[in-house]
């Protein structure tokens, strides 16, 4: 039985509840099911799923595919939100950073928007400087998913990208399954197949905050990383192709250690990034099971999170330019540092880094990956 699970049985019984009753209510959290989230401008209706299990709560968008709540508990059983984003559609359409959602075709950035695939160039929308970022200007993140609910606590979500949309080659079919375990567990497994060659890297931009959402800072969160190297970016975050050793630097989080513990040093790459975002060279490389990555820990509420993955890399991003501007679904204001992403992933540029685990996938080929959230709370 997770830590977690024991909490909640515990504040149950202090309630007069019996542990099998928890425990069956926790473990069933009763089918999927939606409600309207608003509709876009051109009429299309969004719905809200909500899937419950094992003392996990979690609310996903067929906009974007997004993580609009997830609910776990601390260590007194009180659940709370830690996943940042909005309570409407419009801003998720007009000014949301990525909160929640599905990325696609290609997570992270591509290095001037262009690569070269058997012989042709293609190029992509340039919507961060002068590289695309995250697929481009309406990557997966802007789209309507088809979904459905998938055995008890599941989702089922379909999208088709068409050959030359944000200009990747190929007519791409996806699909990705958002499951609740038994313990809480949150699941997350893509697929994806071609009609022609073409680039994929998917993965979930979820903004955390294990204190809760709205709650302040992330800087005081404990987080590990199962990453003996990194790979340091130029000037446009692009990385330079070095895989350099943490060892000594602010980049070590092989124990332990308060993200702002270092943040603030005058390390090159810190002030690149205004803080870290950079991608981690996972030690257990690519793998055909989810493997530890991450650990990351809330001391003052208890909420502990775990990171398993089948990807080689990580991407560590520190909620650098929320700036004050975006208002979340606490009604607080987001700003520097209120939430941080760890985003399962291929490397950055790998199109255009020879030396990079590839991420071309051929016709006859079955792109497919795993990332599992664990909760507990101690």
């Amino acid at each position: 039985m997770s830590t977690s699970r024991r909490t909640v049985i515990a504040t149950a019984a202090a309630a007069g509840l019996t542990a099998a009753t928890v425990g069956s209510a926790a473990a069933s959290g009763g089918a999927p099911r939606s409600e309207p989230f608003g509709q876009l401008a051109d009429g299309t209706e969004i719905s809200r799923w909500t899937l419950a299990r094992g003392g996990t709560r979690l609310k996903v968008l067929s906009y974007g595919g997004i993580v609009q709540s997830l609910e776990i508990p601390d260590r007194a059983g009180r659940r709370a939100n830690v996943s940042l984003g909005f309570d409407r559609i419009d801003p998720y359409v007009t000014d949301s950073p990525y909160f929640g959602a599905l990325i696609g075709r290609y997570g992270n950035r591509i290095a001037r928007g262009r690569f070269t695939l058997d012989g042709t160039e293609y190029q992509l929308p340039l919507n961060d400087g002068q590289n695309s970022l995250h697929g481009g200007d309406a990557g997966f993140d802007k789209r309507v998913w088809d979904v459905t609910p998938n055995g008890p606590a599941g989702l089922t979500l379909r999208y088709t990208s068409q050959d030359g949309e944000m200009g990747y080659p190929g007519t791409l079919d996806v699909r990705v399954d958002y499951t609740l375990t038994d313990s809480g567990d949150f699941r997350i497994d893509y697929e994806a197949t071609t009609d022609a060659p073409t680039v994929v890297n998917l993965t979930s931009h979820i903004y955390f905050n294990l204190a809760g959402e709205g709650s302040g800072g992330i800087y005081d969160h404990r987080l590990s990383l199962g990453a003996g190297r990194y790979t340091p970016v130029d000037a446009t975050l692009i990385p330079t192709g070095e895989l350099a050793r943490v060892a000594g630097t602010p980049f070590d989080f092989r124990r332990a250690k308060p993200i702002g513990r270092d943040i603030r040093e005058g390390h090159e790459q810190l002030i690149r990034g205004q803080g870290f975002d950079h991608n981690f060279v996972l030690d257990k490389g690519i793998t055909g099971r989810p493997e530890r990555a991450a650990t990351l820990y809330d001391p003052a509420s208890g909420r502990l999170m775990t990171i398993d993955t089948t990807e080689p890399g990580l991407q560590f991003y520190s909620g650098n330019f929320l700036d004050g501007t975006l208002t979340g679904t606490s009604g607080r204001v987001y700003r520097q540092g209120d939430g941080l992403c760890l985003e399962t992933q291929h490397f950055p540029d790998s199109p255009n880094q020879p030396d990079f685990p590839s991420t071309v996938l051929r016709p006859g080929q079955t792109y497919r990956s795993t990332t599992v959230h664990s909760f507990a709370a101690r």
